[in-house]
């Protein structure tokens, strides 16, 4: 059995890569060639926390895959300078169920989850988008801006985040990954939004980041960081207005926050979603219905992406010789 560490992930798959190997994924998950049942909570109450517990199954080409993920979110470690999000993702031959490999998942959750915004951002967001606004500046962010501008001929990266320090350090994480954008730290969400043309949304909100009424006619949105009902980033009149995209809509009607509180208000119906990525993606649902409307697409993330991006991993690392094998 191999172990992949972080640094094992990064070298193996890079934005570009992970971007087609989630689009691939979504697409066989809206075809019914793959299993992703939905996930298992454990709450944490005395820290506020939670753990999930994601299977998944991946059919077909180009990488068949099986293997569970387990990730726990613990908010307050940030009070400790310690990261939010730990995970591992462990891998099975899809053929005979042998365990194959155990990956570090922190990073790799983070690049699954900017590859799947890397995704609805090619399908949805306009084709001459030049200006992102990022909300939220912890481990998600980076992968958020890497694959928006793996798609777009992003000029311009506006940060909005509720504590400069972390601005700066995002800031100056992105020119350390040689983002040459010309990237500002916003005063406040208004700013930003005035220049807009992408958003990704990727923080712990239990309210909304801004109001609806700061929009840019065209502006794609892609929400990633409320993962359950009582989380909402994006504001309800936004998400009755918009055309919404989700991952799964089994998995969003029970999890997303966005959603089910505009749809509680009596603003939407669950008739609203008009496809799944993957049904996007295929050509089989519209991205973009037209150049002035905002689309939105909602992740609550699915172990699709896990699968698809470790088992391209671990493909690569085996390739490169630069995984570790241990004896079971």
């Amino acid at each position: 059995m191999r172990v992949l560490s972080a640094d094992d992930v990064r070298r193996a798959v890079p934005m570009p890569a992970a971007i087609d190997a989630v689009e691939s994924a979504f697409v066989r998950l809206s075809a019914g060639q793959a299993e992703a049942p939905l996930r298992i909570h454990v709450e944490t109450p005395e820290r506020q926390a939670i753990s999930f517990v994601m299977p998944a199954r991946l059919a077909g080409e180009p990488l068949p895959a099986l293997g569970v993920k387990v990730v726990s979110v613990f908010p307050q470690n940030r009070e400790r300078d310690a990261p939010s999000i730990y995970a591992l993702v462990n891998l099975f031959d899809p053929e005979t169920g042998r365990p194959l490999a155990t990956l570090d998942g922190a990073y790799l959750t983070a690049l699954r989850t900017g590859a799947a915004s890397g995704v609805a951002t090619r399908h949805m967001a306009r084709p001459d988008a030049r200006v992102l606004a990022i909300f939220g500046a912890g481990a998600q962010a980076l992968p958020q801006v890497l694959a928006v501008c793996a798609v777009r001929p992003i000029e311009r990266i506006w940060i909005v985040n509720r504590t400069l320090e972390r601005a700066h350090r995002l800031a100056a994480q992105l020119r350390n990954n040689g983002m040459g954008q010309d990237i500002r730290i916003a005063p406040d969400a208004a700013h930003a939004l005035a220049e807009a043309d992408v958003i990704c949304t990727a923080t712990a909100a239990s309210t909304p980041l801004f109001a609806d009424s700061d929009l840019r006619p065209g502006t794609h949105i892609n929400g990633v960081g409320s993962y359950k009902p009582s989380m909402a980033e994006i504001p309800a009149a936004t998400v009755a207005r918009a055309h919404v995209v989700v991952d799964q809509r089994r998995a969003a009607w029970a999890e997303a926050g966005d959603l089910i509180q505009a749809r509680d208000a009596g603003l939407i119906t669950e008739e609203h979603v008009i496809g799944e990525l993957g049904e996007v993606a295929a050509g089989k649902a519209p991205g973009r219905p037209a150049p002035e409307a905002i689309t939105f697409f909602k992740s609550v993330g699915n172990a699709v992406q896990d699968v698809a991006v470790a088992a391209l991993a671990l493909a690569r690392a085996a390739e490169s010789g630069f995984e570790v094998e241990v004896e079971l």
